[in-house]
Parts: structure tokens; sequence; C-alpha cells
């Protein structure tokens, strides 16, 4: 397919430029130095990344923003509502339940699963939680190609094999630790815990350098 010529950074952007687009009005024309300064994209880079996909603006113009929206939805394969499946509904999975992003961004979750039977059987938002064991059979039912994993790291490479065993093309692996998944099962990690640490690094780095400057001022 197309899109996965293009760098990841670039398919990244594109969520960025949509979400930006979705606050302007249809009928609306605007220029890539426009919308550098609404984003704080360079407009340069705006027109690179979208000439991976294709040409969609008009020459001395600019874009139209509900022609370049409806594209964008097109790269990113939003046109039909992709179906979700959450394992692990402690409170994060919960919390995921209840986020009203995935409705609005075209994405639904259908099924949860949880290993303890004091929440097996119950609905939350909405979602009845199953036996982690029917994940395999359940899945292709409601043909969920999607699976986010928070259950404790101790549990997530079990809840991965479950979710391959039940045909996901792709995962989204809350649990801090790294997933043993076939070649054909993308997985992206989102490790809490670890982006913490590296905005803590950043946060130290550039008080220490502010010391610094400010030591020097006194000399």
């Amino acid at each position: 397919m197309l899109i996965f010529k293009a760098p990841e950074v670039t398919v990244q952007r594109l969520s960025l430029y949509l979400r930006a687009l979705e606050k302007l009005p249809n009928n609306s024309v605007l220029s890539s130095k426009q919308f550098s300064k609404w984003i704080g994209v360079p407009d340069n880079q705006i027109r690179k990344d979208l000439a991976y996909f294709g040409y969609f603006g008009i020459r001395g113009r600019g874009y139209k923003v509900e022609k370049l929206k409806e594209e964008i939805i097109r790269i990113l394969s939003l046109n039909q509502k992709k179906e979700l499946a959450i394992v692990g509904v402690g409170k994060l999975g919960t919390a995921l339940l209840a986020y009203p992003g995935f409705k609005k961004d075209k994405f639904q979750v259908k099924l949860a699963f949880d290993n303890n039977p004091e929440k097996i059987g119950k609905t939350l938002e909405g979602v009845k939680v199953h036996d982690v064991e029917k994940i395999p059979r359940l899945l292709p039912r409601y043909k969920v190609k999607i699976g986010i994993i928070t259950t404790p790291a101790s549990a997530a490479q079990y809840a991965a094999n479950k979710l391959i065993e039940g045909k996901v093309e792709g995962i989204l692996n809350f649990a801090p630790i790294r997933l043993i998944t076939p070649d054909n099962v993308r997985v992206k990690n989102v490790d809490l815990s670890m982006l913490l640490e590296i905005l803590s690094f950043y946060l130290s780095r550039n008080y220490q350098l502010d010391l610094s400057d400010l030591s020097l001022a006194r000399v």
C-alpha cells in the first residue's frame, strides 16, 4: 500500500493536520503558509508530507479544507469505523472504555476482556466484559482488527497471543513490556512511565542550563 512508503513521523503529522482541519469551515481555502502558522509545522514540511500521497492543492491558492480533509481521512483509512477490543479492564482499561474520542475519531470499542471472575460478565460503559479465553472466538465474529492491551506486564504477552489467535492486525500496547509478535501484526507501544521519565530529563536539563547561564552572568 502507498501509505507505507511514507516515514512514520509523516503519518503522525497527517493525524495532526486532520485534527486542525476539522476545526475549519469546509468551504474555506488554506495556504500552506497559513496552515504552518496555525499548527507550528514548517510549510515546506507540510507540502512534503502531503506529496507522499499525491497533489491536493490549488496552484497559487492553497488547499480546499473539505477536499484535503477527505483525502487525509482516505489515506489514514478512516472511511469506515474501526472496531477495537480492550484486554484488561483495570483502571486504565476502564478509563479507555469511557474515552469519548473513540466515537468521534471513527473508532469503537466492541469488546472488552479480563481474567478476573468478578469483572467477567459485567457491562462497563456499554461494553460487556468477556473471559480472555474467548478472544480468538469473538474477535472474528465482531470483525475486530485492533487490540488494546492494558494488562499488567506479566499478562501482556499472553493477551497478545490471544489477540493474534483472533487475527488482529494491530496492537496498541500500554504494558511496559516488549511483545513478541509475527511480522504481519503491527505493534505500537505506549509506555507512560518512560514518557514521563523522558520529560523529567528535559525539565531537569533545562533547569541546569538556566543555572549555568545565571552563574556565568554573575562572573
